[in-house]
């Protein structure tokens, strides 16, 4: 026996919200339920079997905090939802759905969407050496960069440090045009990006000149100290365990460091043990030392990466 049931939304945004763009959300409800999810205007029509409406009716309520206030949705937000609901979670969700780590300077929330994005965050806050693995587009660098930024606003730390090994898939700098900044300035895009969503773009160039913020290849971290800084290490896949365990003994007192990879995707010659995995072997269950693990689940592009992530797996396995 069929049923149906209809949600009145309170505005035009929370619909625009909850229907993502082209319907995208209410394909995506459907596909999780199993219910047949239609908006009119602002009347949200679920129908289906009962289990399958009460579902529908479950994951659209564990998103009200963000359609109610017309904040846009994702499918990793759904995704997450219904998660929350098949592993009783749903105190955890709202833990994650509250917890804003930062406004971007146009004054949008930026949260970790997915649990284990939350775990990361968490164990930043927490450590004072965490590392993150896993796939492009989990979030890994941006995450710990919005923190860093976050922290260096707070006048929590004095510097934010951004550095990756200059390897690089299939190019060498030396064939790259321009002096070392504008080299090294490619291999640093998502930290800009996470720069950007933060500061004022005509601010950054000056931070920099006073080394506020520093972008700097791995080498020239060689013989320093970092005291009161916060750095982020990315691409760390890309180390030699010379050079892990040289950047790893840098760090001073006050100091954060936050190291990103993913180790499936290694640029070192075929013979080189990459220092990314020699340090989880190594490092694993030091005290003070957390480390994350991110998966295709936790990718937050473009649904499409997802599932050429997913297909890449399939195929390499």
């Amino acid at each position: 026996m069929g049923k149906s049931l209809v949600i009145e939304l309170p505005s035009s945004e929370s619909a625009i919200a909850l229907a993502g763009a082209h319907e995208e959300n209410l394909k995506q409800l459907a596909r999780q339920t199993g219910a047949t999810v239609v908006l009119r205007g602002q009347e949200l029509l679920i129908s289906g079997t009962d289990t399958q409406v009460e579902l529908g009716e479950r994951l659209v309520r564990s998103l009200e905090p963000y359609w109610s206030i017309g904040k846009t949705i994702t499918g990793v937000d759904i995704l997450t939802a219904r998660h929350a609901l098949d592993t009783q979670r749903q105190e955890d969700l709202q833990d994650l759905q509250r917890d804003v780590l930062a406004r971007t300077r146009r004054g949008e929330e930026i949260r970790a969407k997915t649990f284990r994005q939350r775990q990361y965050v968490q164990a930043i806050r927490k450590h004072d050496l965490t590392f993150c693995i896993g796939p492009a587009g989990t979030g890994k660098t941006f995450l710990a960069a919005i923190i860093a930024v976050q922290a260096l606003l707070s006048n929590e730390y004095e510097r934010l440090i951004l550095t990756r090994p200059a390897v690089e898939a299939g190019e060498k700098l030396g064939f790259l045009p321009g002096d070392l900044q504008q080299k090294v300035n490619p291999y640093l895009r998502p930290l800009y990006d996470a720069l950007h969503e933060m500061l004022d773009p005509e601010k950054i160039p000056n931070l920099m000149e006073r080394g506020v913020i520093e972008v700097a290849p791995l080498a020239y971290m060689r013989g320093r100290t970092l005291n009161n800084a916060f750095v982020i290490l990315d691409e760390a896949q890309n180390t030699t365990p010379a050079q892990m365990k040289m950047v790893l003994t840098r760090l001073g007192f006050r100091s954060r460091m936050v190291v990103t990879g993913d180790v499936t995707q290694t640029d070192l010659p075929s013979n080189q043990q990459s220092g990314l995995a020699i340090a989880q072997k190594i490092l694993q269950n030091v005290d003070g030392i957390a480390f994350c693990q991110l998966s295709k689940a936790d990718v937050v592009r473009n649904p499409l990466v997802q599932r050429i992530v997913a297909a890449y797996e399939q195929y390499e396995t």
